[in-house]
């Protein structure tokens, strides 16, 4: 870890008169957005939210309008009487080609802004340097580009990794430090960054929206300290007191790592995908232009860290309401159905051929399997319906199809055991149902830990299952 800078411990509200022209803040529902609208609304600064989706108004002198970037119609209408706007928004989490739709949302946004007689433009961008850059930040750079292109004085910041409750760097690293004591990684987690904590990076926007005249070019910002990701992890779980241990494996590529995220940690996977492939890049701040231009000295990742820790984010579920019932009798419904076919495979051979087998001495009376399933049943659709309930539909898919692939499976064993009397092939089927339990169970375990802890009986029960059934198979063979 480098120190580039002594720190100045602030949380950064830069001094100086409110200006009293509107501005237009997009991007409010989002991470920075939504802190550097916290700041507005304590300081009684006049606003303007452009949202895609309907949103109170937090305060009187704060404006709801709703629209998209890219619309015209809704920017002039959410333009008119602005001073200066704030650009916040990216297409990344969208599917198809974000860069295609972030290019047009800047060119269209910088054309109506310049007509609208906006003063000033603040944008939010991202670190990195040369022609070998990410499509991620490739992108993030060519709009700042396009919005400068308008004529209108754009003011633009290209941050490292920003480190805050809520942010996705952070929160991945927060996810994967608490559950895996030991990781396996890449390559790309020891490019080296200049992580900046989330109040530094709100405090350059302010001083840019308060900057007497305007301050156009390009900033690159970043805190106090240059560390690879690797670094941030170990800062985290050294904090944290939890012993990580990393081992790298050069051929894991930002595909790969992207695929393996999706599994141990609650990340939307394109998300996750677009991100990863631009930690591969340096994101280190080249000049001191920042400095000098603004009155913003940001701490190092000690005190980032420090401070994104004690906040924790209240976590709300995806779906609420009826769409929360409707997943939870679709997760009764699985297990029910599971369980009424396996028993139709069973009921025949309990009390005949099943009867007829040599069993261990330890083997349990029948009269146990039915409270124990139906319990193991009603837990299991339980997991299933915190893990959609967290998700939503679209996020819980991964989850879904691990948890229907594993209640296949459960039910094949029933078929092979008690349906064909193959003791032998249910041995070798039950092996892989114990692995894909085990699979569902981390899942579950990254995305709830109430729903990971309701599997564990369930792999334990099976895993006595399959010990039984290889018995009965060596005393029947």
């Amino acid at each position: 870890m480098r120190r580039l800078a002594r720190p100045v411990s602030r949380e950064a509200v830069i001094a100086g008169s409110v200006p009293t022209g509107r501005v237009l803040l997009t991007g409010a529902t989002g991470y920075i957005g939504n802190l550097l609208l916290t700041t507005f609304v304590e300081d009684g600064r006049p606003a303007r939210c452009l949202v895609r989706r309907p949103m109170n108004s937090p305060a009187p002198h704060i404006e709801v309008v709703l629209g998209d970037v890219a619309d015209e119609l809704a920017l002039r209408t959410a333009l008119d009487g602005c001073a200066s706007a704030i650009y916040l928004v990216h297409a990344m989490s969208t599917a198809g080609d974000f860069a295609a739709r972030d290019r047009k949302a800047a060119q269209t946004f910088g054309r109506v802004a310049r007509e609208s007689g906006v003063g000033r433009i603040i944008y939010l961008g991202g670190l990195g340097h040369g022609s070998g850059l990410s499509k991620h930040l490739a992108s993030r750079q060519e709009v700042g580009r396009l919005l400068a292109e308008s004529g209108v004085p754009v003011t633009e910041f290209r941050a490292s990794i920003v480190i805050g409750a809520g942010s996705l760097s952070f929160e991945m690293i927060r996810a994967l430090v608490s559950r895996l004591p030991v990781m396996t990684t890449p390559s790309w987690v020891r490019s080296l960054a200049q992580p900046i904590a989330a109040s530094d990076t709100v405090a350059y926007l302010r001083a840019a929206l308060d900057a007497d005249p305007p301050r156009p070019g390009v900033f690159g910002i970043g805190g106090a300290d240059r560390v690879s990701y690797a670094g941030l992890m170990k800062e985290f779980a050294r904090q944290e007191r939890r012993p990580v241990l990393l081992l790298p494996i050069p051929l894991l590529t930002p595909w790969l790592s992207s695929l393996w995220l999706s599994l141990v940690t609650p990340l939307q996977s394109s998300v996750g995908a677009a991100m990863i492939d631009s930690v591969r890049n340096d994101t280190v701040v080249v000049d001191d232009a920042a400095s000098r231009a603004f009155p913003v000295r940001p701490v190092g990742v000690v005190e980032a860290v420090r401070r994104a820790r004690e906040m924790t984010l209240p976590e709300m579920p995806a779906l609420a309401g009826a769409w929360s019932f409707l997943a939870l009798g679709a997760c009764l419904l699985a297990v029910a159905v599971a369980a009424g076919l396996g028993s139709l495979a069973t009921a025949s051979s309990v009390n005949g051929w099943y009867s007829t087998l040599r069993k261990p001495a330890w083997s349990p009376p029948n009269t146990v399997f039915g409270p124990v399933w139906s319990s193991l049943f009603a837990m299991m659709a339980v997991a299933a319906w915190l893990v959609w309930r967290r998700d939503g539909f679209r996020g819980a898919r991964l989850s879904a199809v691990a948890f229907v692939l594993q209640l296949a499976l459960n039910v094949l064993w029933s078929v092979l055991f008690f349906g064909l009397h193959s003791p032998a092939a249910a041995l070798g089927e039950i092996a892989v149902l114990w692995f894909a339990i085990a699979a569902t169970t981390v899942i579950f375990f990254a995305r709830s830990l109430l729903a990971g802890a309701l599997m564990i009986p369930y792999a334990l029960w099976v895993a006595f299952a399959a010990c039984l059934n290889a018995s009965l198979w060596w005393l029947n063979r």
